[in-house]
C-alpha cells in the first residue's frame, strides 16, 4: 500500500494512491479517514494525483540518521567504516517533500546529494528487540540526506551541515508492503546518474538500526529513520535538479535554488 500525504483546497490529509482505473488515466489517491498511524478506513472520495500538492509524507518530531553504513561511501570520503553505528540528528525543520525546493545555505560552498531509503516509525518504541523490529515499522519512503560537506569537515560534528532548513527532502509516498533487505537506490542530477547502490550492501541492516537506536531513545510515530548513502556522494549548484530513486517505492524530485 502506498499512502501520501497531501494538500488540497487548503485542506491536509492522507490518501491511498491507486493505480490508474483504466489505461491512459492518471492515478488517483483515495482519500482515508484518520491517519495512518491508526485504524484508518478508505473513504471512497477519490481525487486524482495530478489535483493535489504532494506533501512530506510525515511530520516527524525526529529525524534519526545514520553515518557511513556503506562501506564503499565510507572510504570515498578517506573514512573507515565504524565499530559502531555513527548517529546523528536532523531537525524537523529540515525535511521537505516532494518538489519543494533545496535552498543552498549560506554557510556553504560544498552542498552534496546523499540518497538514502529512509524508514517511518509506525506506533511508539524503545528498546526493540530484533526480531520485533519490523513491526514498529509503518514503511519506507525515499530520502536526500542533503550535506553541507565544508560544514561538516570544518566543524568536526555535524549539527549545521546536515540540519540546516529543507537538507531533508522526503516522499513522494510511504509504502508499507515492502522487504528493505535488497533494493537499488539511484540518484541523478539534471538527468545524469551520480549513485547506484543496493540496499543488501548497508553495514547494518534495517533492523539492526532500530535496535541500536531504541536501546537510547523512543521513537514516535512519524519518526524517520535514514538508512545511509550508497557511494557517489558529490556537489550540487543552485539550478540543478536533484533524483532519489528507490527500487518499490518511487522517485523523490527537488530542486536546488539560492536562499532568500
Amino acid at each position: 500500500m502506498r499512502i501520501a500525504r497531501f494538500s488540497i483546497d487548503g485542506t491536509v490529509g492522507f490518501g491511498v494512491l491507486e493505480a490508474a482505473p483504466s489505461e491512459g488515466e492518471e492515478p488517483v489517491l483515495d482519500i482515508i479517514r484518520g491517519h495512518p498511524f491508526a485504524a484508518f478506513e478508505r473513504s471512497g472520495s477519490k481525487v486524482p494525483l495530478s489535483k493535489v500538492r504532494l506533501l512530506p509524507p510525515v511530520l516527524p518530531s525526529k529525524v534519526v540518521a545514520i553515518g557511513r553504513n556503506y562501506a564503499e561511501h565510507a572510504h570515498e570520503l578517506g573514512n573507515a567504516v565504524p565499530d559502531v553505528p555513527i548517529t546523528f540528528f536532523k531537525p524537523s525543520t529540515s525535511v521537505i517533500g516532494p518538489g519543494d525546493a533545496i535552498a543552498y545555505p549560506a554557510i556553504s560552498s560544498d552542498v552534496h546529494h546523499e540518497a538514502e531509503l529512509a524508514v517511518v516509525i509506525g506506533r511508539l518504541c524503545r528498546d526493540v528487540p530484533r526480531e520485533r523490529a519490523r513491526e514498529v515499522i509503518l514503511g519506507y519512503t525515499c530520502a536526500n540526506d542533503v550535506t553541507a560537506r565544508d560544514v561538516q569537515r570544518r566543524e568536526g560534528q555535524w549539527a549545521r551541515a546536515k540540519g540546516f532548513d529543507t537538507s531533508c527532502p522526503l516522499g513522494p509516498w510511504i509504502e508499507t508492503d515492502l522487504d528493505p533487505s535488497d533494493l537499488a537506490v539511484m540518484c541523478t542530477v539534471n538527468g545524469e546518474q551520480r549513485q547506484l547502490g543496493r540496499t543488501s550492501e548497508m553495514v547494518r541492516s534495517v533492523e539492526d538500526l532500530i535496535v541500536h537506536i531504541t536501546e537510547s531513545m523512543t521513537l514516535l510515530p512519524q519518526d524517520v529513520i535514514l538508512t545511509g548513502t550508497p557511494a557517489g556522494v558529490g556537489p550540487l549548484h543552485v539550478g540543478d535538479q536533484v533524483a532519489v530513486t528507490i527500487e518499490g517505492i518511487g522517485t523523490l524530485t527537488n530542486k536546488v535554488v539560492k536562499r532568500d
